[in-house]
């Protein structure tokens, strides 16, 4: 749980008490000038399907929507003014990591929302018994993912003010894990946001944010943004929940490793695979159920796996219970890859989602988690993995995978002859 809050966000909490205000530092405004210049109309609507519309269709289609959009949506005094009727209004412009902060006013029985990269969404509504939602969940409060299924869809705290009283919200979104702070009260805690229109896949990696507009009129101001990058990003991911986990790496040399560590090399404190080198280095200590939390940066092309419940000797991918992926499947010479060879999937057995990765050269965060014979990949803030390899009886690749249903074994990496790095290693046993 990640309860730090910088002195510019501070600020941003007490606008209520300041009416409007410049953007803290690191913030931009998403209103400029008078007009609704940067934002657009649009409704609720699957990403995918926009995305499939010919550049004519969409360009006719788009017209008519901001026709929508001006009809109910205005600027007053420095508000935003919807009447409660029309299309969303959208930022034309769409983010990836981001924190957004902002004011919003609404009346009885109203209901709105904040769809993030598209997805619906931070919800906004009348929690009075009055407003006749308690039914649905109005009487938790506002500010929760309330379309969210398997995942927590209620707010930590009723936090909301009430009718004629401005209300502040703080989202900040990491992958597909969103924190929301609500006038001062920390109310949701880095839940995964699911995706509504294709809950088998994770929400996608870029998108515009939309005010929603449903039933009465709502107003809002001082609204900005902050892109979050990389760096930070892997900094937030791995500060959450972090309590237990153990550096089984100390950035200096290969201390508590064995295998053919001459393979391997420390540069700046990570450990990377020499080049033209490989084999399949691994921690004294064994772990039964276990989680692990690394960044690994990987060079155009590259190619190295996680290890997993290793038995010291062998090729992990058969004899382990596993070798899980981390290639940059995204270069040309693996247009022909299998779906099971991607990053993050268990080779030859299970296949992980693709399009989570940052560009080569780049550092990624990621998580595994191992309990029984179940195992979860989560990567830069989005599961990509999610499989029990005890049920897969024909694997993929044709061949037996043996190792599959070990219990215990070393964790380590398995190079593959590039000079993929591996930094921050820290493993939890459950």
């Amino acid at each position: 749980m990640i309860r730090y809050v910088a002195t510019a966000l501070l600020l941003v909490s007490a606008l209520p008490a300041q009416g409007h205000v410049t953007p803290p530092e690191g913030f931009s405004p998403l209103l400029v000038g008078k007009g609704l210049t940067g934002w657009r109309g649009r409704p609720h609507l699957d990403p995918k399907k926009e995305a499939a519309m010919s550049p004519e269709k969409r360009a006719k289609q788009q017209a008519k929507w901001n026709a929508d959009r001006d009809a109910h949506w205005r600027v007053e005094n420095g508000e935003i003014v919807n009447d409660g009727k029309g299309v969303f209004l959208t930022t034309e412009k769409e983010y990836e990591d981001f924190e957004f902060t902002f004011e919003y006013k609404t009346v009885a029985k109203a209901d709105s929302g904040v769809y993030l990269r598209y997805i619906p969404q931070v919800q906004i509504w009348d929690t009075t018994e009055a407003g006749g939602k308690w039914n649905l969940g109005a009487d938790k409060g506002s500010g929760a993912l309330w379309n969210n299924k398997r995942y927590a869809n209620r707010p930590l705290h009723h936090a909301d003010r009430p009718f004629g009283e401005w209300n502040s919200l703080r989202i900040r979104m990491v992958g597909s894990r969103v924190s929301v702070w609500m006038n001062d009260k920390f109310i949701v805690d880095d839940t995964i946001l699911e995706n509504y229109f294709d809950r088998n896949r994770p929400v996608p990696t870029r998108g515009a944010i939309q005010l929603q507009t449903h039933g009465g009129e709502i107003r809002w101001r001082n609204l900005f943004i902050r892109e979050i990058g990389a760096d930070e990003a892997n900094r937030m991911l791995a500060k959450r929940a972090s309590t237990a986990f153990e550096s089984v790496f100390n950035g200096k040399d290969f201390s508590g490793w064995a295998g053919p560590t001459h393979t391997y090399e420390v540069d700046n404190g990570a450990i990377r695979c020499r080049a033209g080198a490989g084999g399949t280095i691994y921690t004294k200590a064994t772990y039964d159920d276990f989680v692990a939390r690394l960044e690994f940066k990987l060079p155009p092309g590259g190619n190295n796996g996680l290890a997993i419940r290793y038995p010291g000797s062998g090729d992990t991918a058969y004899i382990g219970m596993c070798e899980l992926q981390v290639i940059d499947h995204t270069h040309k010479k693996y247009a022909n890859l299998k779906d099971w060879q991607v990053h993050g999937s268990a080779y030859g057995m299970a296949p992980a989602h693709r399009g989570f990765l940052r560009p080569a050269g780049t550092w990624n965060f990621q998580e595994v988690t191992v309990k029984g014979s179940t195992i979860t990949v989560e990567l830069n803030g989005y599961v990509i993995l999610e499989t029990d390899l005890s049920k897969i009886d024909k694997p993929f690749s044709g061949n037996a995978h043996a190792g599959r249903t070990r219990t215990e074994g070393h964790f380590g990496f398995a190079g593959h002859n590039d000079p993929v790095s591996f930094r921050h290693v820290r493993i939890k046993r459950l």
